[in-house]
């Protein structure tokens, strides 16, 4: 269960992040636009390994803002646990936090708490987008990182998605990111796979959909094994997520929503 979670996560890092936050002036943030999310939004999703639900996740963004660095930031918070028959055979309270600067959508601090059964981790990470590094506190060796221009974590990048214009995209583009997650950086890629309609406990809903590509292993089926489903809308909010595994599908479904900065455009 706990590569299956992880491969979800993995899903969001390849599938969120499309970087360009610099206007090419030193010391100087480019401004994104966004008109797709805010303070105050809440979305649960649900889990499940074909009839059985395995597990839930909540991302909330705080009702208020934040400075970091100097920077007024959004507060995300990611939330992952498994339920049910799935919490007796592996035990996971997962949480990821991320203060995203409210102009550029990129990171100033990123904070991860893993507790998957016996295994634990906590780490807390600050982003210097003008040296290009990443510090993590309350280490003794090696805590300054050197990451590539426009570095994400695995929440921020995810945010930056929302405020694509997809429009402008021919279908078939790879776009790479890079991530930077548990002191190494990714270069991640995802392929834009056009639109589509799928249903939902909703209702109908247009769709944007993406495939991020994945490295060949043993433990995905193929290197498109991950889809991801998200509206086709000023939200760009996730509905769905199908991961093909070599031992069955994984599916993640939107379950409950609240404080969206546009009302979703079911049908």
């Amino acid at each position: 269960m706990k590569k299956v979670l992880a491969g979800i996560s993995l899903a969001a890092v390849v599938a969120f992040g499309f970087v360009n936050a610099y206007d090419g002036n030193l010391n100087t943030y480019r401004r994104v636009v966004n008109n797709s999310f805010g303070p105050g939004e809440h979305i649960e999703y649900r889990v499940h390994y074909g009839f059985v639900n395995a597990a839930e996740a909540v991302v909330d963004v705080a009702p208020g803002l934040y400075k970091v660095n100097d920077r007024a930031c959004y507060k995300v918070d990611v939330k992952g646990r498994t339920i049910g028959a799935f919490d007796l055979v592996t035990r996971v309270r997962d949480t990821w936090r991320s203060y995203i600067d409210t102009a550029a959508i990129l990171p100033q601090r990123f904070y991860s708490n893993i507790q998957e059964n016996r295994y634990r981790k906590e780490e807390n990470v600050t982003f210097n987008h003008f040296s290009n590094t990443v510090k993590a506190e309350e280490r003794t060796e090696r805590d300054i990182f050197k990451v590539p221009d426009n570095v994400h974590d695995v929440v921020s990048s995810y945010y930056f998605l929302r405020t694509i214009d997809f429009n402008r995209m021919p279908v078939g583009q790879i776009v790479e990111v890079p991530a930077f997650y548990d002191e190494t950086v990714y270069n991640f890629k995802v392929r834009y796979r056009g639109k589509e309609t799928i249903k939902t406990k909703f209702g109908k809903i247009n769709v944007i959909r993406l495939n991020p590509v994945m490295p060949a292993n043993g433990f995905f089926k193929d290197e498109e094994s991950i889809k991801i489903w998200v509206s086709d809308d000023a939200n760009k909010v996730p509905m769905k997520v199908e991961v093909e595994l070599a031992i069955g599908s994984l599916d993640m479904d939107i379950k409950r929503f609240d404080g969206l900065k546009q009302p979703p455009k079911f049908h």
